[in-house]
């Protein structure tokens, strides 16, 4: 195989299916040669997907032992799962088995393979990621890249949006609350009864989400002040988060909007049913998302004592964190151009909601 940009995504759940789509219907415009994909499981309720993304140009790759199964349910794999591996110059992981996915592979193929990607909360598979927020971070010499998680997007560019300047902070501290959706749509297990809060495990910053959106913003050098909580609500709309930051310097609501309105990765809202705002992204958005870091729900925006901005914004979980993961790969095969490349991407981004 001659093709140098090749990137295989592993896994088609409710990330990785709109990532081979979004790649396979931009790949021309992305520099990408060929876009494969693996599937570990033959399921006949999956079967239409796939056939959907290999219509659209994606390659499907299956284990060697399952090849047979899979063309039993009229499937035909273009090659095998490590073959794609090592053949790829950017692995995306979008399971929940990054983590042990790169002590099983990716580390075998280090001299192949130029970036290993893995999405959400695989804390410590590498250097941790989100479009707009760390660019300055990234190298060409970084292996392993975390893309992080929907709701640390969402958190990330608040604080971005209304407390960073470039490399200085006018955050004292903030605080969120993270209202998360049980299981999406698409997913068959998850659902709870009734709303259930999680334990604060870190001592320092409450839940993962506040520890994530630290450790993201110390790769520029920065040390804020997050805590975070979370409770799961019996919902398979949003996510959604309350946010109370308290800045070093006078804010008025009025400035917020500016701010927010002027960051083309935030879209705002009038909408306060998260129902409403999930039906706009299904029927407006790029494969039913919002790719949108944040949704903030303005009618919510308040501004307390003079320093203290508080209110509420919806997260486009699954769909937010896609486009970081398409900079890293621009990142990879066209560093001259990334950003440029990325700027292409700009007319699936909403100003409102």
């Amino acid at each position: 195989m001659t093709n140098n940009n090749i990137v295989h995504v592993v896994g088609t759940g409710t990330i990785g299916e709109p990532l081979i789509g979004l790649l396979a219907d931009l790949k021309n415009a992305l520099a990408i040669d060929e876009v494969t994909f693996s599937k570990r499981m033959p399921l006949l309720i999956d079967r239409s997907k796939v056939l959907s993304l290999i219509k659209r140009g994606a390659k499907l790759c299956v284990e060697k032992d399952k090849a047979e199964d899979f063309r039993k349910i009229g499937l035909s794999p273009d090659y095998e799962y490590e073959e794609a591996i090592s053949r790829a110059s950017v692995v995306i992981d979008c399971t929940p088995a990054g983590l042990k996915n790169k002590d099983r592979y990716y580390k075998r193929y280090e001299d192949r393979v130029r970036c290993f990607v893995a999405q959400g909360s695989e804390f410590g598979f590498g250097k941790m990621y989100a479009l707009g927020i760390n660019d300055a971070a990234l190298t060409q010499g970084d292996r392993y890249i975390q893309v992080v998680s929907c709701n640390t997007h969402n958190i990330a560019v608040i604080v971005r949006t209304l407390a960073i300047d470039g490399q200085c902070s006018r955050l004292v501290q903030g605080r969120f609350l993270c209202l998360r959706r049980a299981d999406d749509i698409s997913q068959e297990e998850g659902s709870i009864p009734s709303p259930k809060v999680d334990r604060h495990d870190d001592p320092h910053f409450g839940t993962h989400h506040a520890r994530d959106v630290y450790w993201l913003y110390k790769t520029i050098g920065l040390d804020l002040n997050l805590f975070s909580s979370s409770i799961k609500l019996n919902t398979q709309y949003m996510h959604s988060i309350w946010f109370d930051l308290h800045l070093s310097e006078n804010i008025d609501v009025d400035e917020a909007k500016k701010r927010f309105e002027s960051n083309h990765r935030v879209a705002f809202t009038n909408k306060q049913l998260a129902s409403l705002v999930f039906s706009f992204g299904r029927d407006h958005g790029y494969y039913g998302r919002i790719l949108n870091q944040t949704v903030v729900v303005l009618p919510t925006l308040t501004v307390r004592n003079g320093k203290e901005v508080i209110g509420f914004c919806f997260t486009p979980q699954d769909g937010n964190s896609l486009l970081s993961s398409v900079a890293v790969i621009e990142h990879v095969l066209c560093h001259d151009m990334w950003e440029e490349n990325m700027r292409k991407l700009d007319s699936y981004l909403f100003s409102e909601v």
